[in-house]
Order: C-alpha cells, then structure tokens, then sequence
C-alpha cells in the first residue's frame, strides 16, 4: 500500500535520524570529501521532503534514497565547475584502527563503479541483484565490477600476488 508521507517535525526528525547516515556514506564514496557530501546530503533530503514521493515500505524509502544520491553525485561529477577545482586537502577518516583506515581509503581510491558496488555490497549489505537495481545496471555488471574491485583492492592490500602461495 503506497501511502504520501505527512510531513510533522517528529517525522522529520525521524526521517533524518534513521536515513542521514546512509546517504552521507553513499554520497561520499562518490565525492570523496565531507563538504561535498554534506552538501549532496543535504540536497537529497530536500528533493524527498519536495517531491513527496509514495513510498510502500522503509526498505522502499532507503532504495529510493540510495538511487537518487547516487544519480545526484554523479550530476555532480560531471559538472564543470569540479573538473576545474581540484581538492587542497587529503580525505581524513576518523577510523582508528590502521589497517581498517587503509582498506578505507583503497575502497575510495578504486574507480567509481567498482568502489560503489564495493561499499554497497560490503558496508550497506545489499545482494548483487538489489545494487543492479539500485544503480539501474544488470546483476552480471555488478558481479563482475565486484570481482574486479576485489582483484583490485586484494592487489593493492597486499602489494601484488606475488606474496600468494600457488
């Protein structure tokens, strides 16, 4: 049952506890830097605030999310205006633990259609066939993007293959 949202402040505020997380995430892993994820966050929650769209399940509003920051963030990749700044400061995670840092900044050193595959695979949980969907790709691109961003990143990990028993 498809249902328009009624917007109250506590549902706001829900809305945005529960969902802010997961788009800030999947808005970085395009951008790779806070402001402009803060930024893409931002935008997202208002298009959905805006647009109002039916929802049928939480799962179905955070599909929807999902899609729509990754669509925003590769608008936002295309545009002018970022292929002529580039970035003064490195990306700086608040992780801890070294090696846990390091897979970090290899995954968001990956190329982006294997490092978002990557992240919505391993850090949000979704199968193959709901990251095709989600990215509006067919299941056996996303298999294969998964395969060669794990060659890659196992690569970059480990320094080669030549530390590998046969």
């Amino acid at each position: 049952m498809d249902c328009k949202l009624v917007f109250t402040d506590k549902y706001i505020l829900d809305i945005l506890d529960k969902y802010s997380d997961i788009v800030f995430r999947t808005a970085f892993m395009y951008l790779k830097n806070r402001p402009d994820a803060e930024d893409a966050t931002q935008e997202i929650f208002i298009k959905l605030f805006r647009i109002n769209p039916s929802f049928s399940s939480d799962n179905h509003i955070k599909s929807w999310l999902i899609t729509v920051t990754s669509n925003h963030c590769k608008d936002m990749l295309k545009s002018i205006w970022r292929k002529k700044v580039s970035l003064l400061d490195e990306i700086s995670l608040p992780i801890q633990d070294d090696y846990k840092r390091e897979v970090v900044n290899q995954v968001l050193s990956l190329p982006v259609k294997y490092r978002n595959v990557i992240y919505l695979y391993y850090y949000e949980g979704y199968s193959s066939s709901e990251i095709a969907a989600l990215l509006s790709e067919k299941e056996p691109t996303i298999r294969i993007r998964l395969k060669r961003g794990r060659e890659i990143l196992k690569t970059k990990l480990t320094g080669g293959f030549d530390d590998e028993e046969e």
